[in-house]
């Protein structure tokens, strides 16, 4: 359907685009702009013209995404391209449908509105120009309905935490939690810190990856019953590293999938 994601991004994109997680704080500081890499031969930075004036903040925004969007089908939907930042806008606990993205520089912003009413599974894509102060409300919505667990006064701080889907707590429980989002380098070792206060043990650890060996993003988690994975719910969408990991109820037979897909 789209391209691959992280590694098959082709020449000129991210290598591992998904890992590259959320650089979110750092363009909510008080600079007027963010430089995402600068030449060994000149001062100047992406963002800014030859003399130095701030240059379009390079953010489009997004309509119409299918409500099951997650940020690696939009890394996806611009193969190819030097993605930021992907913020999925929710409303009441519920993806909305919309999302902002934040390219390396303009160039890469005007390709993408190229991409105006392409598909995305069954949906055709908004794909729009918007004002960086849209991308910062948007954050700062969710920021103050404790999406994020707050943010210090200079903006440094990464986000703590998301709200969880009120559907999760419905769902039915087994033993098995579905992790999502997860950086293509992730180790086990990090899933045993990220639940350090839950009694997991490294082989009940199932990292997802390819049949040609390539880290999906995924992984699966046993717990010692369906009681503590779904306490284990308090750490949906939480960090490991700097990507945000989102959790989900899953079953014995979903892990035995994925594990026979990646031989």
């Amino acid at each position: 359907m789209y391209g691959q994601r992280g590694a098959m991004f082709g020449s000129g994109g991210v290598s591992d685009g998904y890992e590259i997680g959320s650089k979110r704080p750092r363009m909510m500081e008080s600079t007027p702009y963010f430089a995402v890499r600068s030449s060994s031969n000149s001062h100047q930075r992406y963002g800014y013209d030859s003399r130095f004036q701030p240059a379009p903040f390079p953010v489009v925004r997004l309509r119409g995404l299918p409500f099951n969007c997650a940020d690696v089908d939009i890394f996806k939907f611009f193969a190819g391209m030097d993605i930021v930042d992907v913020f999925l806008v929710n409303k009441d606990g519920r993806f909305s449908g919309e999302a902002f993205v934040v390219f390396a520089g303009n160039m890469q912003a005007e390709l993408a509105l190229q991409r105006d009413r392409q598909n995305m599974g069954r949906r055709y894509v908004e794909v729009f120009r918007c004002k960086k102060q849209e991308y910062y409300n948007a954050i700062a919505a969710e920021v103050s309905d404790g999406a994020y667990g707050g943010v210090d006064n200079r903006g440094s701080s990464p986000p703590a935490r998301r709200k969880r889907s009120p559907d999760k707590d419905n769902m039915e429980y087994t033993e098995i939690l579905k992790m999502r989002g997860l950086p293509y380098s992730v180790k086990k070792s990090e899933i045993l810190n990220f639940f350090e206060d839950f009694n997991v043990t490294e082989g009940k650890i199932q990292i997802g990856s390819r049949s040609d060996g390539k880290a999906t993003g995924e992984a699966y988690v046993e717990f010692a019953s369906a009681e503590e994975a779904k306490k284990a719910m308090c750490k949906d969408k939480m960090l490991i590293g700097s990507r945000y990991v989102e959790l989900f109820p899953s079953t014995p037979d979903d892990a035995k999938r994925s594990a026979a897909r990646s031989r």
